[in-house]
C-alpha cells in the first residue's frame, strides 16, 4: 500500500485534503508557493493547468522535501468568459454572486500529477456547469455574513451552504470542489500510484 511520504498534495486547501481522504489516500500536506497570476491571451484551460503544474513542480523541485509523486492543482469559476477568482473583499463576494444569480456559470479544476522518479506527468483541465437560482439581496448578505465565500473561487463553496443556492449541475461534483475525482485516479493509475479500487 502506498507510504504517506510518497505521495504530496501541493495544495493548503482543506477541501482537497478531504476528498483524497475519502478515497482512502495516505498523503503529506505541502503547500506550494507558485505564484498564481493570469498571464495575457491564456485560455482559462491553459491557465488552470499551467498552474496545477507551477504548484506541483514548486514543491517537487524543493530538495528537502521526499517524496515520489506530486499532485498540483487549480480551480476557477468562469462566468461571461471572465474568470472569477477568490474575492478580495466582502463587496467583491456580492458582486460576484449578483452575477452568478439566476444562471449557469463553468467551473473549471486543472489537475496535475508528477512523478518525480520517472519523470512522467500529467495534466488536464475538467469542466463542470454550473446553474444558479434566483439570490435575493438577503440571502447574498446572510451568506457572505457566514464567512463561507471568503476563500473559495466564485464566492461560493457547493459543499457547503452554497448548496442551497445550486439548482443543477452537469458534469463533475469533486470538480466543484477542487479535485475531478474520476479523471484525477486514472492519471494516478497510469503513473502507477496504488489506489484502493
Amino acid at each position: 500500500m502506498l507510504m504517506e511520504n510518497q505521495l504530496i498534495l501541493a495544495s493548503a486547501s482543506p477541501r482537497r485534503r478531504e476528498l483524497l481522504r475519502q478515497i482512502g489516500l495516505e498523503f503529506q500536506v505541502v503547500p506550494s508557493r507558485a505564484e498564481e497570476q493570469i498571464l495575457p491571451n491564456e485560455t482559462p484551460e491553459e491557465h488552470v493547468i499551467r498552474l496545477s503544474l507551477d504548484k506541483a513542480t514548486e514543491v517537487a523541485n524543493r530538495d528537502h522535501i521526499s517524496g515520489r509523486w506530486f499532485i498540483g492543482s487549480d480551480t476557477i469559476v468562469l462566468c461571461d468568459n471572465r474568470i472569477l477568482g477568490k474575492p478580495e473583499n466582502e463587496a467583491h463576494a456580492a458582486t460576484m454572486l449578483k452575477q452568478l444569480s439566476g444562471r449557469q456559470h463553468q467551473v473549471l479544476s486543472g489537475y496535475a500529477v508528477i512523478d518525480r522518479q520517472t519523470g512522467k506527468q500529467r495534466a488536464e483541465a475538467v469542466s463542470t456547469r454550473v446553474w444558479f437560482r434566483q439570490l435575493t439581496d438577503v440571502e447574498i448578505t446572510g451568506y457572505i455574513a457566514t464567512g463561507e465565500p471568503a476563500d473559495k473561487a466564485g464566492a461560493y463553496a457547493i459543499q457547503g451552504l452554497g448548496i442551497c443556492f445550486v439548482s443543477k449541475i452537469e458534469g463533475s461534483y469533486t470538480n466543484v470542489v477542487g479535485l475531478p475525482l474520476c479523471k484525477l485516479t486514472l492519471a494516478m493509475k497510469e503513473l502507477g500510484i496504488p489506489l484502493l479500487i
